[in-house]
């Protein structure tokens, strides 16, 4: 992997883990039988997660997308909610040859909308919607608060500085060329020189979202992983 732009990587890595989960959980291939038996287990579970008609309100997916990404996620989770740690198992998969526990955990605090430790069907549907089918802004929106560790509103170089960090521990040996124990924060520059346009040392949401949107190579990655079930 190059690491040209690398800055502006946790923009896309975000849904390219995702789909690959997907696939993971056999979502990508299961049937499209609408079924009642899927109904009644969306309440057997020990997290009862909201009826299929008002995900469907909230989300970008219908019925039977809802069905299918709800058989996947169950047949994972049988409690109905995943935990931080099985979240790092199931990240680490796709990265053996790094540490992908670190830049996991930002990403599960990205999904953990309601801060109970756990991410339920509802926090996983909802995110994955707003990152295959929701627009531009809204996923330039989900991918602020990512690098927003803190939530104040905010990112600092601090910030951006751990969340790179991750990336290039979880990326391990499949970096080119091999990093350098300066390279994540000469990067960390780099970003702030690109977005923080008033030089006050922190990135607001406006300066992220316009510099995105005028990055084409990000525009054009952003297309690449809609519309996947």
């Amino acid at each position: 992997m190059n690491l040209e732009g690398l800055e502006m990587i946790a923009v896309l890595v975000v849904v390219v883990l995702f789909v690959k989960v997907m696939e993971q959980f056999g979502l990508l291939e299961a049937s499209y039988d609408d079924s009642v038996e899927d109904e009644l287990e969306l309440s057997a579970v020990r997290h009862r997660p909201e009826g299929l008609e008002q995900l469907e309100a909230l989300t970008r997916f219908n019925r039977k997308e809802l069905q299918i990404l709800y058989r996947g996620f169950k047949n994972e989770c049988p409690s109905g909610v995943v935990n931080e740690d099985t979240f790092k198992d199931i990240y680490s998969q796709f990265f053996p040859q790094g540490d992908a526990s670190k830049y996991a955990h930002f990403l599960f605090n990205a999904f953990d909308t309601n801060k109970d430790g756990s991410v339920s069907f509802e926090d996983f549907v909802m995110g994955l919607s707003i990152l295959l089918r929701g627009s531009v802004q809204e996923k330039l929106n989900w991918a602020f608060n990512l690098y927003d560790i803190n939530k104040d509103g905010y990112i600092t170089k601090e910030e951006m500085l751990d969340i790179m960090k991750a990336i290039y521990d979880m990326m391990g040996k499949c970096t080119y060329p091999l990093v350098k124990d300066d390279t994540p924060r000469q990067h960390v520059e780099l970003f702030f020189q690109k977005m923080d346009k008033n030089k006050d040392g922190v990135v607001t949401i406006d300066e992220f979202i316009d510099c995105c949107q005028n990055d084409e190579n990000i525009m054009r990655s952003m297309q690449l992983f809609e519309n996947v079930i």
